[in-house]
Parts: C-alpha cells; sequence; structure tokens
C-alpha cells in the first residue's frame, strides 16, 4: 500500500506527542511492507528540535509552501492509495483542499485532538480543518471514540468516521531495570485545563507527604507555579528517554485535558506508554477508560488527592507489581502502534469499497 501523510511533525517531539505517534504507526505500517511518505511543513520550532530528522523507516519530506513540493512528490500523493491529513498541520485547510483535489485514492483527516477540533469548529477559530472539509474527507480518523463518532457522521456529515486511538512502540517502551527516584511522577506539556488536575492529584499529595519524591516533565509550564519542595522539574525528556522515566517512578499519574474528559473515550498516550513500561498507572476518570483498562486491575482511578494519598502509602509492592503486569498485558495485547496498523489499513479499505477483499492487509 501507498500511503502518504501529511501531519504536524515525525521530526521534532519537542512540545508534541504527535510526533511519537506518526512514528510508531509509520514504523508498524512499514514492517508490514506498506511504503510511507511522510510531508512536514518546515518551521523554526521543530526545525531547532529534530531528534529524529530522518526516520528510517518512511521518506520524510520538508516543505515550506504546498506550491514547494516537487512534481515528484505531487505525483506521489495523487496516486498513493490513501492520503491522510493530520490535525494542527499548519495550514491545513489548504493543505487539506490540496489532497482533495489532487489524490485518487482514499482521502482521510487523522485528528489526534478531536474535541478540540469540534470546539475550535463551533467557535468558527480552528486553523487546521473547516466544516465544510469533513463530507469531503471519505474518512474521517479519530483518537477519540463512543459517541464522539457519531456526533462526526450525523452533524457534521463525516461518510465515515472510525477511532485511531494513539497507541505504543513496544520497541521503544519496555520494562527498563533502575531503582525508583521518585513515588510519584507525570509526563506532559503544559495545559491550563490540566493543571488544576495536577495540582489535586499530585502537587496537594506532594504538600502531604513531605517523605515522598515527586517529578513533572515537560514543557512550557509558567514560571510562577509553586512547586512544592519535593517535587523536581524536567523541562523536557526526548522519547528514548522515556522507559527510564518510567522505571524510575513507583508509580506514574495520567491526566487529560478537559475537552478530552467530557468526549470521553480519549486514552492519553502516556497510558500505554507507562503501561509497555510496567509503570502502575494513577488516571484520573473519564467515560470509557474502563474500556481500555480494567480499574483496580490494571489501573488505579483516583478523584482525590486523598485517593493518590492512600494508593501510595498503603499499596503494597506485590499488589503494585499485579497491576503493572496486568496493564502492560493489555496494552501488548491490543494497544500497540501494530494493532494501529492493521486497523488503519482495514479501514482504508472499508473506505476503498474493498469490503471483505482485503486488498491491502499483510
Amino acid at each position: 500500500m501507498r500511503i502518504a501523510i501529511f501531519g504536524l511533525s515525525i521530526t521534532s517531539s519537542w512540545g508534541n506527542g504527535h510526533a511519537v505517534t506518526y512514528r510508531g504507526l509509520a514504523r508498524a505500517l512499514a514492517a508490514r511492507g506498506h511504503r510511507v511518505l511522510f510531508l512536514e511543513r518546515d518551521v523554526p520550532w521543530y526545525a531547532e528540535n529534530r531528534d529524529l530528522p530522518s526516520p528510517p523507516f518512511c521518506e520524510t519530506v520538508l516543505y515550506k509552501r504546498i506550491k514547494d513540493l516537487s512534481p515528484r512528490h505531487v505525483q506521489a500523493v495523487r496516486e498513493a492509495d490513501l492520503v491522510i491529513v493530520g490535525s494542527y498541520v499548519p495550514r491545513g485547510v489548504q493543505v487539506g483542499r490540496f489532497v482533495l483535489d489532487t489524490a485518487r485514492g482514499v482521502r482521510a483527516f487523522y485528528d489526534i485532538d478531536t474535541p478540540v477540533t469540534l470546539a475550535a469548529l463551533a467557535r468558527g477559530e480552528c486553523a487546521y480543518l473547516e466544516p465544510s472539509l469533513i463530507p469531503a474527507y471519505d474518512l474521517y480518523l479519530s483518537f477519540t471514540g463512543g459517541p464522539t463518532l457519531t456526533r462526526l457522521e450525523k452533524e457534521f456529515g463525516s461518510p465515515m468516521a472510525r477511532p485511531l486511538y494513539c497507541s505504543v512502540d513496544p520497541r521503544n517502551y519496555y520494562p527498563v531495570r533502575r531503582a525508583p527516584q521518585w513515588d510519584l511522577g507525570y509526563l506532559g506539556t503544559y495545559c491550563p485545563t490540566r493543571q488544576p488536575v495536577l495540582s489535586r492529584l499530585m502537587l496537594e499529595p506532594a504538600q502531604g507527604l513531605s517523605d515522598k519524591h515527586f517529578v513533572v516533565a515537560g514543557p512550557q509550564y509558567p514560571a510562577n507555579i509553586a512547586w512544592p519542595g519535593n517535587v523536581a522539574r524536567v523541562e523536557h525528556l526526548p522519547p528514548p528517554e522515556h522507559p527510564g522515566f518510567y522505571a524510575a517512578q513507583r508509580f506514574t499519574l495520567n491526566l487529560t485535558r478537559a475537552d478530552m474528559v467530557a468526549a470521553g473515550w480519549s486514552p492519553s498516550i502516556r497510558l500505554f506508554e507507562a503501561g509497555a513500561c510496567g509503570t502502575p498507572v494513577i488516571s484520573d476518570w473519564w467515560a470509557g477508560l474502563d474500556e481500555f483498562f480494567r480499574p483496580d486491575e490494571e489501573i488505579i482511578v483516583a478523584a482525590s488527592s486523598q485517593d493518590v494519598a492512600d494508593c501510595m502509602t498503603h499499596m503494597s509492592e506485590p499488589e503494585r507489581g499485579s497491576l503493572a503486569r496486568a496493564a502492560r498485558a493489555r496494552v501488548l495485547e491490543s494497544h500497540t502502534a501494530d494493532a494501529r496498523a492493521r486497523e488503519l489499513v482495514a479501514y482504508a479499505e472499508e473506505a476503498a469499497g474493498h469490503g471483505g477483499e482485503q486488498r491491502w492487509s499483510a
């Protein structure tokens, strides 16, 4: 299968989770024999922070403007079996129109930020998608499942909306033997709607558990945040360092943006990363979470600082180990990049009208 992807970034993971998703998906597709062309707009923010400038599993093209694409790459888009435009792509509306006018294969929009996108569309402020484009895409791939998929079809006119959740590449995320350095950690870029939950589920427990050690890793946190003395800060953590970071935590915290909580069925990539690394996860609650992990068996759900404190102080090491093993088994069974690659190809076959023919499945 020939696949072209216009995505936010695959070369830089700085301040975005898109790169990890695209890397895992492209690598898994390539391993199944598919050819992937990734087209990324060359912008200063990512140009200055490229941790994978030339991915070995796909052809990567950096472009300034659509009209600067070479005739060869325009032809590749035209002849691809599947062309995907991702959310948050700079000038994504223009890119989408180019794809819809040029591509002859299945045209798909991949929304890694679905609730954010729909909220921005409602305000008339979405820079990368217009309501008129949604019915024109053959396939709407969404990081959010559940009722949102029905809404995309019924309210916005998508001919076919399907979930393509985030995932993890087990070759990059796996258990590492390392002595615990922190009792609870969190990995995530600053988000205003997540910060109150971070305060409730980490900073408040940290203040009450002075003998415990905490860490928050991620960029863009305001300088005026008052971090308790037992909360360490890491400004940026490159993906290759994630497994060691998870291994250094007795528990890791998963937090969800308000839009994602409201929509439900919006798992964070950190859930699957931590699970694959064998680190027990404490998470906030949102509708659909129990379809991805079984509460109290594969994940701990916390609503208050006391819930977190109780888990950290009362869960035995055998219980903690059992939780971690069960979560890792679930991730490896259902939430790997290879699983998503198989789902993507099946959706493309469905959108192309091949039905049970499985023209591209490998």
